[in-house]
């Protein structure tokens, strides 16, 4: 695992912005002045780990269920039978994310797993492609995300017109899902987008509806489950005959109360990390994470009683926290960078490179693009 420098082609920007990517320059944000390799070994190692730690968070959803966990994990008592329901008939999962820790030498370590709303999609499944091809075309790039996005919604049946929903006013979101609403269309669906506030619900249908009233029966929303449960709208879910995806199911896997699940599980696994749901166990170096949080926000990393980092600015905390064992992310150039492994209908579908001038990785963090030989 190598971060070299790269040549920065004179009309990146106007390609990026070609396919989608408008927000490329937001605080350089996108960065392909550099890039990460890895050897083919090493690319083999993140794919097995991934799928592995996806088999095992299957496993502790269903532990979860089955040994009346959810209570541990925030999730609120009026969810749980749909929760339930939802696994148990396997509702279609369209992809997610996980978060590795990973220096090339040592086993990737699940850092978490972004199995609701992950983001960074078009970057990751188009741009870091395009630009491999034109600068480093004698490479190859652990990178099928298009094609397994395409081909995975093609396996939801009878399901012909899928409203896609993503909050108003937010220019990530709205480039991930009209990334994501490309994809569905090369598989033959019907597209229609709708923003979140817009959604209506049809009391007597027992369905929600979009601004023309007409039932939205399939619903890809970029809207995280913790959200929806806790908002008054969100009582109409769990009656609703609206099928959604992500399914209701991974709202077990977007709780970072999955990680002492699996560690309980799973114990000393070369792919995990020890965690809690308690004071740190005797754990002399481990991250504080609120049970719910994103883009790095409220995590503390401490060290034999000090606070190494810490990151601001974001309301999460207040449902809990998890303890994991921290662990040292390689530096390169004073750049930490963390894996994002991408999984498409439970299998490895490729892979992100995101680094930040400290080992949390937060909203301000770069996008740098890879390759392996």
């Amino acid at each position: 695992m190598q971060r070299l420098n790269s040549t920065v082609r004179p009309d990146h920007g106007k390609k990026l912005e070609a396919i989608g990517l408008s927000f490329w320059q937001w605080d350089n944000y996108w960065k392909e002045d550099v890039c990460y390799r890895f050897t083919a070994a090493q690319v083999d190692e993140i794919e097995a780990a991934t799928e592995e730690l996806h088999r095992l968070c299957v496993q502790a959803v269903s532990y979860a269920i089955e040994h009346n966990r959810l209570d541990e994990l925030q999730i609120p008592r009026s969810f749980h039978a749909a929760i339930k329901a939802s696994f148990e008939q396997n509702d279609f999962s369209l992809y997610g994310r996980f978060d590795l820790a990973y220096d090339g030498i040592h086993p990737p370590k699940m850092l978490e797993y972004n199995a609701d709303t992950p983001t960074s999609i078009l970057e990751s499944a188009v741009a870091q492609w395009y630009w491999m091809e034109e600068v480093f075309s004698e490479d190859d790039q652990f990178n099928s995300l298009h094609e397994r996005l395409v081909e995975r919604w093609k396996t939801l049946v009878n399901e012909p017109v899928i409203h896609f929903a993503s909050i108003a006013d937010n220019e990530e979101d709205w480039v991930a899902i009209t990334y994501l609403m490309e994809t569905a269309l090369q598989a033959g669906k019907q597209v229609v987008h709708i923003e979140v506030e817009q959604i209506g619900w049809d009391a007597q249908q027992k369905i929600f509806v979009d601004t023309q009233g007409a039932p939205i029966k399939c619903l890809f929303k970029l809207y995280p489950w913790e959200w929806m449960m806790r908002e008054d709208f969100g009582v109409y879910v769990a009656q609703s005959k609206t099928r959604f995806v992500e399914p209701m199911w991974k709202s077990v896997l977007s709780c970072k109360g999955i990680l002492p699940l699996l560690w309980e599980l799973f114990p000393n696994h070369p792919n995990l990390l020890e965690a809690h749901f308690d004071a740190p166990h005797g754990l002399k170096a481990y991250a504080k994470k609120p049970l719910f949080s994103r883009e790095g926000a409220n995590i503390e990393l401490h060290q034999d009683a000090t606070l190494l980092h810490h990151s601001n600015g974001g309301p999460y905390g207040v449902e809990g926290h998890v303890y994991q064992a921290l662990v040292n992310l390689p530096c390169f150039d004073g750049m930490y960078p963390v894996i994002g492994s991408w999984v498409v209908g439970g299998e490895a579908a490729g892979m992100c490179i995101r680094e930040d001038i400290t080992p949390i990785t937060t909203n301000m963090s770069y996008f740098v693009p890879h390759v392996f030989r």
